[in-house]
């Protein structure tokens, strides 16, 4: 699967518009970087990337599953250590009030990694840049 987004940037440090088909967020830097703070920088949006599809791909299964988990929460954090090139995301999940056995806690434990952010992102990576 294939996916083409846009991302746009003006005179406005560093407040860019990102479109991905009919769709659109604001992506910012931080006030101490220089940005305004008005969105996601781009370290909360790779860490959204994981939690959302991580979530996506549990209902999946637990719908499919036919199982009574109503919530699904993710938190992901992410630590980046440029010095070494090396980053670590640290992914918690909880269902809220919702009291899952240890055997279901196993095999969701599972289908979070087939999320397929988490796969591309424990995959070797290529990035290809061309200049217009």
């Amino acid at each position: 699967m294939g996916v083409t987004v846009r991302a746009s940037l003006g005179t406005e440090k560093y407040y860019t518009e990102v479109i991905a088909g009919e769709n659109k967020i604001i992506t910012d830097e931080p006030i101490d970087k220089g940005g305004g703070n008005k969105g996601f920088n781009p370290f909360e949006i790779l860490a959204t990337s994981l939690a959302s599809c991580t979530a996506a791909t549990l209902r999946m299964y637990i719908d499919r599953k036919g199982w009574e988990i109503p919530m699904i929460n993710v938190e992901v954090d992410l630590e980046n250590y440029p010095q070494t090139k090396t980053a670590q995301f640290c992914r918690i999940i909880d269902f809220g009030a919702t009291e899952v056995s240890e055997d279901i806690k196993d095999k969701l434990f599972k289908i979070a990694d087939a999320c397929p952010i988490h796969k591309i992102l424990t995959n070797d990576i290529d990035i290809l840049t061309k200049l217009k």
